[in-house]
């Protein structure tokens, strides 16, 4: 089979296909980075070959993450998330790229569309989705959406999940730890490591589109009565087929962050803070997939949350009352009470030695915003604070190693760096600590 016809069927899904375009990610930049010495070495100037490094990297990036969608490109959203933490002197050649993983991906033919119908929704699918767009709407990492008319007159959108995205996500999950360097290149100092341990874990949970539309359906009815979040309810949902009300935005929150005013960044940054903490104590879940893909600006300075394949079961329907607690002690200085607090709750274990002071200043990204009545993210503030804790030089950078996350924070951790990561592109002011008073269990003491 080749490559064209693979690629006709959706995926491209054989593992040989997959690991070769994967691994030519790493091989690719190692290249680039000898022929750049050897420019160096010709006299070409550092900083035009670095730039050119950068370039040839985030295009190729690009190119081999969205043809592969799957876990591959998942990954690369995750990567477009943490792109505020970049030194500006990478940020630029990135951005662009990254920031179109966000939003768009190649298309599916149709007739495989069709097919897919058929099998979800019964054969006379089309004596309910009366009306279907040809071209894809938008396409994501594991699934595209079409526009369309339900026999009752609704607009709505069809989203379809590509065939094989099983065995690629399961495919790339295994491979993606190939992508370290390029990773590294990327953003300086990830622990992609543990990044591709958190998507095998979690990422698979997108396929089980029933499970999504469960989700969607209780999100949409917590924030029904709500005058500016908007989540379109379920209409229909098969094994690989979702069929939700359409939504009619102006964009993605990433068309903000390239070209929006002032006041609609600050508008739309506070509403991004406030759904994140409120959702959990009206529905009992966490939306776990902050990139700015997911979240469109609507008319009226509204906003419309999408894409529920990821989204936490909350036990305790709210937010754990000592993450609250904690940042609260630690809002207040105290070193020591923060340090007693967090052995007490399992994130440093016992017998292991840490200083008090350096685990206040390790966790300064997750305080700072609350110190304020109001906070400005900006991408400086975050470049500066994610270099500190990942310089082997500075004290709070061996904290890192000796802090302990417990499972039930892995994702609430996630969306919290991700949150922060949209701000910062953003570069959105928001009364975060008022936000946290209001939603974060015990935060307001």
């Amino acid at each position: 089979m080749s490559a064209a016809e693979e690629s006709s069927k959706g995926l491209p899904r054989r593992a040989a296909t997959r690991t070769a375009k994967l691994a030519a990610l790493p091989m690719g930049y190692a290249g680039r980075k000898a022929l750049g010495l050897g420019k160096r070495v010709g006299g070409k100037p550092a900083e035009a070959v670095l730039a050119d490094v950068h370039q040839r990297t985030a295009d190729q990036l690009f190119r081999t993450l969205g043809e592969l969608k799957g876990g591959a490109m998942k990954f690369g959203q995750m990567l477009s998330v943490m792109e505020a933490a970049l030194p500006e002197s990478q940020a630029a050649h990135y951005r662009d790229q990254l920031t179109r993983l966000q939003d768009s991906a190649p298309p599916m033919p149709t007739g495989i569309v069709r097919g897919l119908l058929a099998r979800d929704l019964g054969t006379d699918w089309a004596s309910q989705l009366v009306e279907l767009s040809e071209e894809p709407a938008a396409s994501a990492s594991i699934g595209q959406v079409h526009r369309g008319r339900w026999a009752d007159g609704r607009e709505v959108a069809v989203k379809v999940q590509y065939p094989g995205a099983d065995e690629a996500l399961r495919a790339d999950l295994r491979q993606i730890g190939r992508l370290g360097a390029i990773g590294n290149a990327v953003v300086p100092g990830m622990d992609v490591k543990a990044l591709v341990a958190e998507l095998q874990e979690r990422v698979v949970e997108e396929l089980d589109y029933p499970k999504e539309a469960e989700a969607q359906h209780v999100f949409s009815e917590a924030y029904a009565d709500h005058p500016l979040i908007d989540v379109p309810d379920v209409v229909a949902v098969g094994p690989s087929v979702l069929v939700t009300e359409w939504v009619e935005s102006e964009g993605s929150i990433a068309k903000v962050i390239a070209s929006g005013t002032p006041a609609e960044r600050d508008h739309y940054g506070e509403l991004l803070a406030r759904f994140w903490f409120s959702a959990p104590e009206l529905t009992g879940m966490l939306h776990a997939d902050p990139h700015p893909g997911n979240f469109r600006v609507l008319p009226g300075g509204r906003l419309a949350v999408l894409d529920f394949g990821l989204a936490a079961r909350l036990p305790e329907r709210g937010f754990p009352e000592p993450m609250g607690r904690l940042i609260r002690i630690a809002a207040t200085g105290d070193a020591d009470a923060l340090v007693a607090g967090l052995r007490h709750e399992g994130f440093i274990r016992e017998g292991i030695k840490v200083e008090p002071q350096h685990v206040l200043d390790y966790l300064a990204p997750f305080v700072t915003p609350a110190l304020e009545e109001r906070f400005r993210f900006t991408r400086e503030w975050m470049r500066e604070e994610f270099k500190r804790i990942n310089d082997p030089k500075d004290p709070a950078y061996t904290v890192g190693l000796k802090l302990n996350l417990p499972p039930s924070y892995l994702l609430i951790h996630r969306v919290w760096l991700g949150g922060l990561g949209v701000l910062a592109q953003l570069n959105a002011e928001a009364p975060f600590r008022e936000i946290l008073e209001e939603h974060l269990p015990g935060f307001a003491g």
